[in-house]
């Protein structure tokens, strides 16, 4: 390793990443389908000839189950490989509407890596539109499940496979269009690394991509893991529900084992995970040796750098992989279900599990870690368009990040990267619907020393009769908060004045009716007590907290300048004048809560309305009364280390915390 030149390095690994981010502005630009072309929820990725991901911007599925069923040494330039049959795919897919290309890279006549991209597509068959059905009891309700095939021989697309597919989905032209789109970038991508073997030779570049792997395991092992105490740590988080069951608690739990003089200094053990469900919130993790997960949970382990600047240097690519070890449980469980458990809602699992490692590492670090973050959740209708015509409208809507020990949690991300909101002009041009809200949901994120990020909060009104549908988790847990931190609010969806459940397949929605969706709320990091209250009077300024917000998770007062707070003592909630008591459960703003705003507001604060507030741009903190309430508010009982909200007494049986929340 010590010959190999660095400059050259430096070229290869800018070259990998250039190469990468060409195939996917490519797909964007070319792509049919609003999930990939607007929403970009795909992914591409670079292997070598020994199947090690070799890029670290973002995931990317497995090229094991390609090599698997068609030996290296009879592929062909221009052939083009296509899956997305979850338990043949090594665990690199979750679920069918992913589909997966991988285009193999020649040198010499010999494979010298792969190019793969693979994302969410509209519709691949299946019991409902967009082929995640929510009471799906079998893979065989979710759509077309195609092992490994070879797509395109020699530079030919196989029709009959294309044909197969593309009746098998309710939006033909779209699949095909963007699996063209794919291919033909993979392609692309595929030539641009074979003109890098040309210039450098096989030697050369495979010798940078063994330095590039190695200094990524190196880093990891000196710079993040080395900040774990040695010992076993334990903690477990839950999806609320699977569509089919009741809602209850589906424990995923890990057992966190650190010894810095072994070889794979971490242990990652996820026995205690409940028993596989009925439904559909499976995700088939336990294939070749856990080498997705290993890759996909990896990147929590970043927020141990010194600093936010040196974390977001941290790639990660298969240099994690000899640092951790899997044990899964026996086969039957969330993690290992048995053929043809359902899978398409696996996201309450496999994103859930980024927030367990992050729990787990927060005890075991004294809190060093993000609270609990969003996750991805699809919402969308269905329908007839003015000219008849079907159309689908999916939507992957971001939510609010965790605090963090340094800041506060982002507004509004999306845990998928580069993926986004659906563009409004867009969408009122292309479905009959008007978008009259889209903007940040106040209150959502959790108090803290450093608040939760907040979620969106959209308001859709129907021009025709339509479905509704939702994918979603988080809708009666919420995100946690952390180290005194409070949680963040759960999802909600309202259907005029119906309230949701997270698992939706086709609830009715009439014209002129509207769908408000507010997406969950990062969790607070530290006492919210202990937040400068100028910073809680600039969130109040700026629309981010209520004044009630302020006063009741805060213990902020604010008045005008003009009409200090008549209360002193730091009393009731809700003792600006002529303001009634807001509600303790969420700010006030819940459907059909005292005082509540029915524009979606935050509670009593519409201008002019009854109990109107003052400005909140004229609103100024009054610190004797605010010292005064804190010192109130500060001799209750403080909460739990995780505050996991007032959702989990309901599931848990009235207990307020886990028993492995205690230290």
């Amino acid at each position: 390793m010590t010959a190999v030149d660095p400059v050259l390095v430096e070229i290869v690994e800018g070259t990998l990443a250039s190469v990468e981010m060409e195939v996917e502005t490519a797909i964007a630009r070319t792509a049919r389908s609003p999930m990939i072309r607007d929403a970009h929820d795909f992914r591409a990725g670079i292997h070598d000839v020994r199947l090690r991901k070799l890029t670290g911007r973002s995931y990317s599925a497995l090229v094991q189950p390609i090599v698997r069923d068609f030996p290296v040494a009879e592929m062909n330039p221009g052939d083009v490989f296509f899956h997305n049959d979850v338990y043949l795919s090594e665990g690199g897919i979750g679920h069918l509407p992913d589909l997966c290309v991988t285009v193999p890279v020649f040198h010499d006549g010999e494979v010298v890596a792969f190019v793969q991209a693979f994302g969410h597509h509209d519709d691949i068959g299946g019991s409902v539109p967009g082929s995640m059905p929510s009471n799906a009891r079998s893979a065989f309700e979710e759509g077309l499940m195609v092992p490994p095939i070879k797509l395109w021989d020699r530079g030919v697309p196989n029709r009959a496979a294309l044909t197969i597919m593309t009746r098998n989905t309710r939006m033909p032209d779209s699949l095909a269009g963007d699996l063209d789109a794919e291919c033909s970038a993979c392609l692309m991508g595929a030539r641009r690394l074979g003109e890098l073997f040309g210039r450098y030779g096989r030697a050369a570049v495979e010798a940078c991509f063994d330095a590039i792997i190695s200094k990524t395991t190196e880093t990891f092992r000196r710079e993040l893991l080395a900040k774990i105490p040695e010992g076993v740590h334990v903690w477990e988080d839950y999806a609320e529900h699977d569509g089919v069951d009741e809602p209850r608690l589906h424990t995923q739990r890990i057992t966190l084992t650190v010894d810095h003089a072994a070889e794979r200094p971490l242990v990652i053990d996820f026995t205690g995970t409940s028993p596989q469900a009925k439904g559909p919130i499976n995700h088939a993790g336990d294939y070749a040796g856990g080498v997705f997960l290993k890759k996909w949970l990896a990147p929590i382990l970043r927020n141990l750098a010194d600093t936010p600047e040196r974390m977001a240097e941290l790639d990660v690519n298969e240099g994690v992989v000899p640092l951790i070890e899997m044990r899964f449980p026996e086969k039957g469980t969330l993690l290992t279900p048995i053929f043809p458990a359902p899978t398409n809602a696996r996201t309450f699992v496999i994103l859930r599990l980024l927030g367990v490692l992050a729990g787990v590492l927060a005890k075991a670090t004294g809190g060093r870690m993000p609270a609990d973050q969003e996750t991805i959740r699809y919402t969308g209708v269905y329908g007839d368009d003015h000219e008849g015509r079907p159309y689908l409208m999916r939507e992957v809507l971001g939510g609010g990040s965790g605090g963090r020990w340094y800041a506060d949690g982002e507004d509004t991300i999306h845990v998928v990267p580069d993926s986004r909101n659906i563009p409004v002009e867009f969408a009122e041009s292309r479905w009959p619907f008007l978008v009259e809200r889209l903007g940040l949901a106040r209150d959502s994120g959790g108090a803290g020393l450093y608040r939760g990020g907040l979620g969106y909060d959209k308001h859709i009104r129907m021009l025709r009769d339509a479905s509704f549908m939702s994918i979603a988790d988080r809708s009666i847990l919420a995100c946690w908060g952390v180290n005194g931190g409070r949680a963040g609010r759960p999802f909600l969806v309202t259907v005029g004045d119906t309230e949701m459940e997270g698992l939706v397949d086709d609830f009715p929605v009439r014209a002129g009716e509207i769908v408000r969706v507010r997406t969950t709320g990062g969790g607070g990091w530290g006492s919210p007590y202990d937040r400068d209250p100028s910073l809680v009077a600039a969130d109040v300024r700026d629309g981010k907290v209520s004044p009630a917000e302020a006063r009741t998770a805060y213990g902020v007062v604010l008045h005008t300048p003009a009409t200090p707070d008549p209360d002193p003592r730091g009393g009731a909630d809700g003792d600006l004048p002529g303001v009634p008591d807001p509600d303790p459960r969420a700010g006030g703003d819940l459907p059909g809560s005292p005082g509540a705003d029915p524009r979606g507001g935050a509670d009593g604060d519409p201008p002019g309305g009854p109990g109107a507030r003052p400005r909140s741009d004229e609103l100024q903190v009054d610190d004797g009364a605010t010292e005064a309430l804190r010192a109130r508010l500060r001799a209750e009982p403080p909460p739990a280390f995780f505050d996991r909200g007032p959702g989990y007494p309901t599931l848990s049986g009235g207990r307020s915390h886990a028993d492995v929340d205690l230290p």
